[in-house]
C-alpha cells in the first residue's frame, strides 16, 4: 500500500505555486477518448483488516497438501529468523553493490556466501551466484568451452539421467552458440549413468563431460571415476550438485584424482521457499586457473589505508562492466536477496546441522519407499544408493493417480513418465527432514486406496 506524505494542504500549496487548479488538469493534454475509464467490477474500497480476511480465505482454497515432489525442487524447514533477517529493509531493498563504499554490507554478505560455497564443493572460488541452477548449468558449459583451450569441437557429453528441464534450459541458451550436446544413457537396473558408455568416445574432441549428484531419479552416480576418464581424455569435468547432499557426499572438489573443474547447482534448499516455483537462485564453482573465464562478479576482501578490512567487486566478468566482447556472459545474474537468505540460513543452520537435514531427509525418503513399496501396484524402479529422492514404478499411468492424491490433500510426486516414457508408468517421489513417520504411513494410505 502506498504511503503519500502529502496533506492535502501540501497538495493545494504546491498546485497554487505552479498556477494549476487541480491534479486533473495536470493531464488535460491527453485527449479524452484516451483516458481510462471507470473499471466495472471493482468492489468498494475495504480495510486493511477486511484486505487482510479475504486473501487468507483465498489462499486457504489451495489447502496445506502433504507435498512430496522433488525434482529439482525441495520442501525443507527454514528457521523463521531467516526472513525475518532479510526482509528487513535495509537487506531487501539492497541492490547491486556499485558503489563499494556504500555497499559494505552487501559485499562482506557476497564474500560470506562465496566463502561457504567455495568450502561446501571443495573447490577454490565461487561468484556472487547466478539466475538458478539451470542457467548455471549451461553458464558452466559455456565456460569449459572458454576455459578448454585443447578442445576445438565444443562438445558436450551430457547424462541423460541429468534433471530433463535443466537439459532443456542448456539447450535453449547454448545450442545456438554452437555448442554440441550428446546424451549418455542410464542403466534401466540401477538408475546410474553408464560411465562405461563414455568408451565410444575415446579419441575424440570432447570439451567437457557432465555428472550430476545426486542424478534426477535421486541415485548416486559413480563421480570418481566419471571425473577422472574426463581429465583423462582433455576434457574439463562439471559437477552439478544438490548442496544439502554435500553434508553428507564427497564435495565434487574431491571426485577422482584432482576434482572437477567446475561445480553448479539449485541453492533453493537453503532458506528458499518453493514460492510456486521461484525465483530462485544458483550457484557457481570452480578452479582458481579457471577464475577469468567464471561469470558473473566475485567479491573479495581487503584492506584500506588504515589497516581495516573492506570488501569490493575483484572480478567483473560481465558486460555491465567491461566491452561486451570481452564478457564472460551477458545474461547472468546475482539472485542478491535470495543468495542474502542462503547466506542467513547457513549461517543459522551450521555444518553439523545441515548434515542433520541431509540425514534427516535420507532416512525419510528410505522410510517413505519402504512404505510405498507395501503398496500392491507399487515397487522402487532402482537398485542403485539413493539420496532423498526415489523412482517408484506403478501398475497404471501416473497421471490420474496424482489427480486422486491431490483430492486427498496430498501432492504425492513427479510424473517421471512425460520426460522417460521407456521407464513405464513412473513415479519420482522425495521426502526431506520435514516429514514425520506419520506423513509417510498417511500416503502410503492414501496410495493404497486409490490404486484399490
Amino acid at each position: 500500500m502506498a504511503f503519500i506524505p502529502h496533506t492535502s494542504d501540501d497538495v493545494r500549496e504546491m498546485l497554487d505555486a505552479i498556477g494549476v487548479g487541480s491534479i486533473e488538469d495536470l493531464f488535460d493534454e491527453i485527449p479524452a477518448a484516451l483516458r481510462c475509464k471507470p473499471l466495472d467490477g471493482i468492489p468498494p474500497a475495504a480495510s486493511e483488516m477486511q484486505i487482510g480476511r479475504l486473501m487468507s480465505e483465498r489462499a486457504a482454497l489451495d489447502g496445506r497438501p502433504l507435498n512430496f515432489i522433488g525434482a529439482g525442487a525441495y520442501e525443507h524447514h527454514i528457521p523463521a529468523a531467516v526472513w525475518a533477517i532479510t526482509t528487513r529493509g535495509e537487506i531487501y531493498t539492497a541492490y547491486t553493490p556499485y558503489q563499494a563504499e556504500a555497499s559494505q554490507g552487501t559485499l562482506q554478505t557476497i564474500y560470506e556466501f562465496q566463502t561457504m560455497m567455495a568450502t561446501l564443493t571443495g573447490m577454490n572460488v565461487s561468484n556472487a551466484s547466478l539466475y538458478d541452477g539451470a542457467s548455471a548449468l549451461a553458464e558452466a558449459c559455456l565456460m569449459a568451452v572458454r576455459a578448454n583451450r585443447r578442445s576445438k569441437s565444443s562438445r558436450i557429453l551430457m547424462p541423460r539421467a541429468v534433471n530433463p528441464t535443466w537439459r532443456k534450459c542448456v539447450h535453449a541458451i547454448a545450442d545456438n552458440q554452437g555448442l554440441v550436446f550428446e546424451e549418455v544413457p542410464f542403466d534401466p537396473a540401477s538408475g546410474q549413468t553408464v560411465i562405461d558408455a563414455l568408451a565410444a568416445y575415446e579419441g575424440q574432441d570432447i570439451t567437457a563431460v557432465v555428472m550430476q549428484q545426486p542424478n534426477f531419479f535421486g541415485v548416486l552416480e559413480d563421480v570418481d571415476r566419471a571425473t577422472d576418464w574426463a581429465h583423462a581424455h582433455s576434457a574439463l569435468a562439471i559437477a552439478a550438485v544438490n548442496p544439502t547432499s554435500l553434508a553428507l557426499l564427497k564435495p565434487p572438489g574431491e571426485w577422482g584424482e584432482h576434482g572437477v573443474d567446475i561445480a553448479v547447482g539449485d541453492g533453493q534448499p537453503f532458506g528458499v521457499p518453493l514460492s510456486s516455483g521461484g525465483p530462485y537462485f544458483g550457484f557457481m564453482t570452480t578452479r582458481m586457473e579457471h577464475v577469468r573465464q567464471m561469470p558473473g562478479r566475485i567479491v573479495g576482501r581487503t584492506l584500506d589505508l588504515d589497516g581495516r578490512p573492506g570488501y569490493t567487486l575483484t572480478l567483473q566478468a560481465r558486460e555491465q562492466h567491461i566491452r561486451r566482447g570481452k564478457a564472460t556472459s551477458n545474461i547472468c545474474t546475482n539472485q542478491g536477496l535470495l543468495m542474502t537468505a542462503a547466506t542467513i540460513y547457513l549461517a543459522i543452520v551450521g555444518a553439523e546441522g545441515l548434515e542433520r537435514v541431509a540425514a534427516a531427509s535420507m532416512e525419510r525418503t528410505a522410510g517413505l519407499v519402504a512404505a510405498l513399496e507395501t503398496v500392491p501396484g507399487v515397487k522402487a524402479a532402482f537398485s542403485g544408493t539413493r539420496f532423498h529422492e526415489a523412482l517408484l514404478r506403478l501398475d497404471r499411468p501416473v497421471g490420474p493417480v496424482l489427480e486422486a492424491l491431490a483430492r486427498r490433500g496430498i501432492a504425492g510426486g513427479y510424473d517421471a513418465s512425460r520426460d522417460y516414457p521407456e521407464l513405464g508408468h513412473a513415479l519420482l517421489v522425495c521426502a526431506t527432514e520435514t516429514k514425520t513417520g506419520a506423513d509417510l504411513e498417511a500416503f502410503a494410505t492414501a496410495l493404497r486406496a486409490v490404486l484399490a
